[in-house]
């Protein structure tokens, strides 16, 4: 489980296309400090497997759905990412209960700045909008971030300059793809009555 809070930002040094998957090396001496074979470790918010480890550099697998299902395809060599490791148990949950599974893909509509702040507008998915809500959680190529404003197919977020300079909303643009990850408590709940309603109309 990760929370969200990028830890720092990495860059792919190394992409080697497979059949149907792809290996990246990645560098991130933050996440690669005590790293070894089979961690896990949040890139742009997909939760993927240490391979190999050497120095400040890992590797990971991503197969073909994964590839398909995010916007890992787009990377190559020299794009940054964010990493962040796994929450240690006990530790403080400075954003919320993220899980590395990629809902669907966005993309950044439009970014308006200001003084102290930016508001960057990304396209939303007609199947994730119901699980979107005003003030809600969203998590961003694994950046957990409050929602401002929710629209059928849209919403945006307010980012601060911590943030701006910390990860890839930083640094990318109107027409690049980024991950989304919903609050899972939603799809739960969503789920929990569904399954009470389907109940109660059986025992009608």
């Amino acid at each position: 489980m990760f929370t969200g809070i990028v830890e720092e930002l990495g860059e792919i040094t190394a992409v080697e296309n497979l059949d149907d998957a792809c290996r990246f090396r990645l560098r991130g001496p933050v996440v690669t400090e005590g790293a070894k074979h089979g961690d896990s470790i949040a890139v742009n918010g997909v939760c993927l497997t240490v391979v190999e480890h050497e120095g400040d550099e890992f590797t990971a697998d991503v197969m073909a759905e994964t590839l398909k299902r995010s916007s890992l395809g787009a990377l190559a060599i020299g794009s940054r990412v964010n990493l962040e490791r796994p929450t240690a148990v006990g530790s403080r949950l400075g954003g919320h209960i993220v899980q590395g599974h990629v809902d669907g893909t966005g993309e950044i509509l439009g970014r308006e700045p200001s003084e102290h702040w930016e508001i960057v507008k990304i396209s939303l998915p007609a199947d994730l909008s119901r699980y979107v809500v005003e003030k809600g959680s969203i998590t961003v190529d694994g950046i957990s971030l409050t929602v401002v404003d929710a629209a059928a197919d849209f919403f945006t977020v307010s980012l601060i300059p911590t943030t701006l300079a910390l990860t890839t909303l930083g640094i990318k643009q109107p027409g690049d793809p980024v991950n989304l990850e919903v609050d899972v408590i939603a799809k739960y709940v969503e789920r929990m009555l569904g399954d009470r309603a389907i109940g109660e109309g059986t025992a009608r």
